[in-house]
Parts: structure tokens; sequence; C-alpha cells
């Protein structure tokens, strides 16, 4: 067990939490940032990335996180790789304890924590998870190297792994329940001229089909929508890409969200219902969804705490 303490305390650590501790750090507050369980964010489960400014190249998400993280080290970030599993919000300093029992406590605290993919919410998706069902192609899609799978939902997500996916293997098959996606226009470019991708419109997973010995995906039932029959797709994986749940279940009762569960902030501010604790990235701001907006907030956030310290 060890104690941290800092006057200012990150939660979080894709492009909100980093560029906060940046700036945090270069104001000479001396953050420390608690990394989560997923360090990087949702970034890292994205390939390409073409619209950050200052890469004139596409580079991958989790190698502009792994830059992000090394900058904010080299500015003095504190970096401690732990997951926040309790929150004292009573009084300052905040206290937050985490998964390995160590005990951080900030003058001011940033809630940078994101959002998490959903599932389907089916027994077999359970079932398989990590053996075939997956919600990360950039964490798994070498595994599926020339062999044929499937990717679930309609969103740039969805398109976006679809069209990494075709970087290994043999087929890809969309399945979305409407008949037109809601993708960025120019994914959907990409996925309709790429021959190694079909779409099945109208079309719902109904249940994910595999093997016990050795446990394996080898299939899945697909129910049409509009006719309700459903037919069986032979896939070695499902993707799942179906959109994302903020990560705010420790600050329920504690600080105010929004009826899907955002933490509501002050308008064009980072600043909760709580003097001191801020929010940034999609854990506030999920209209957007897009780094560069994350990391505009987790400036913003940066900046209010030091201008609340300075004040107190």
């Amino acid at each position: 067990m060890a104690e941290f303490s800092s006057k200012v305390l990150i939660i979080g650590s894709g492009p909100a939490g980093y560029t906060a501790g940046i700036y945090a750090a270069r104001a000479g507050l001396k953050p420390v940032l608690v990394s989560g369980n997923q360090p990087g964010g949702q970034l890292t489960i994205t390939s390409e990335i073409e619209n950050f400014p200052g890469f004139p190249e596409p580079i991958n998400g989790s190698e502009l996180m792994q830059r992000m993280r090394e900058q904010a080290a080299n500015v003095g970030v504190e970096i401690v790789d732990d997951i926040i599993t309790e929150v004292d919000f009573s009084k300052r300093p905040f206290v937050c304890n985490s998964e390995n029992c160590n005990i951080f406590s900030g003058e001011t605290l940033i809630i940078a924590t994101g959002a998490a993919a959903r599932w389907l919410g089916l027994e077999s998706e359970k079932k398989f998870l990590g053996f075939g069902v997956s919600g990360c192609a950039t964490c798994d899609g070498f595994f599926y190297r020339n062999r044929d799978v499937a990717v679930v939902g309609g969103g740039s997500t969805a398109v976006d792994e679809a069209l990494y996916l075709t970087n290994f293997a043999r087929s890809v098959t969309l399945i979305h329940r409407r008949d037109e996606l809601r993708a960025d226009k120019t994914l959907q470019e990409r996925l309709f001229a790429n021959k190694k991708i079909k779409v099945e419109w109208n079309s719902v997973v109904d249940e994910v089909m595999g093997t016990e010995n050795p446990r394996g995906v080898t299939g899945k039932k697909k129910k049409n929508v509009k006719t309700d029959s459903l037919s069986e797709l032979k896939v070695d994986g499902v993707f799942i890409a179906i959109g994302h749940h903020p990560n705010t279940e420790l600050f329920k009762g504690l600080l105010e969200l929004d009826a899907e569960g955002y933490i509501k902030t002050a308008a064009d501010s980072c600043k909760t219902n709580i003097p001191g604790i801020f929010a940034a990235g999609d854990v506030q701001m999920p209209k957007f969804r897009q780094a560069i907006v994350a990391a505009g907030t987790g400036c913003i956030a940066a900046l209010e705490a030091e201008k609340y310290l300075s004040e107190l």
C-alpha cells in the first residue's frame, strides 16, 4: 500500500486525462494521474487516425496514446497504473482508494474516466467473451488472420473496426439493424469500396454459436428485424461495436449526472456541482466523441483547477 497526495489528482488516461496532466504539470502543480482499467482509453481500439492535428500521416490510436503518456511523464506527471474503486468527496482534500490498496488524495480532482463499450446482453455473448467475442478489433484483430469475422453496429466505431479488421481477416460482415449507417461519410465511402466487406442490413445477432472444447466461436444466428426470419452466418470471431456508456458508477449519488449517466458540468466549463472537482472528455462531452475534443476539455479542466487553487 502506498499513499499519493497532490494538488491535482487525475482519474483516467485517455486524451483528456493526459492533456490535463500535461497542463497541470507545466503549471507546477505536480499532478498524479491514475490510469484506470484501460490505459489510453477508447482511442486504443482505433486503428488509423487522420484527423488529429500534428500528424500529416495516419497514426495508430495506441501509438498516439503512448506518445501522450510519454509526453505527460516527461513534463512531470506521476502516472500510477491502478484502478480507483472508492471515492470520498465529503471534504478536501478529496480521497480515493484503489484496487491495489493505494490511497490517493488531491486538493482538486479531474475526472477523465471516459466511456466503455456496450454489449448485446446475450448469454452466448458472455460465454464466448474472450473466446471469439471481442469489443476491441485493435486488441484482437491479429488473431483472425485469414479468417472470417463479423462486426455488429452501424456507427463510426463499427465501420472503423470493420475497416481495421480487413488488414487481417479474409472477410468482414457488418451486421446493422437499420437500412443505413450512422457513420462518418468518409468512413462509409471506404467501407463500401472495400471488397472484403459486406453489409447485412436490417439484422441483429440472435445468438453466438461455438464449441465447448476447445471453446471458440464458429458462427452466429442473425434475425431479420423486418421478417423475423433466422439465418446462420459462419464466422470465427464477432466484434461488438454498438456504442458506449459513461464510466461514472463510482460517482452516482455524489456528482450530478444526466439521464444517461454522463457528468453534468457548467456551461462552457468543466466544473461539476462540487467545487474543486472537474470532469473532462467523453465522461462529460459525449456529443462529439473525438480525441481532439477530449484533449481540449482536459486542457480546460487543468486551467480551471489551477485557477481554483490560486483563489483558495
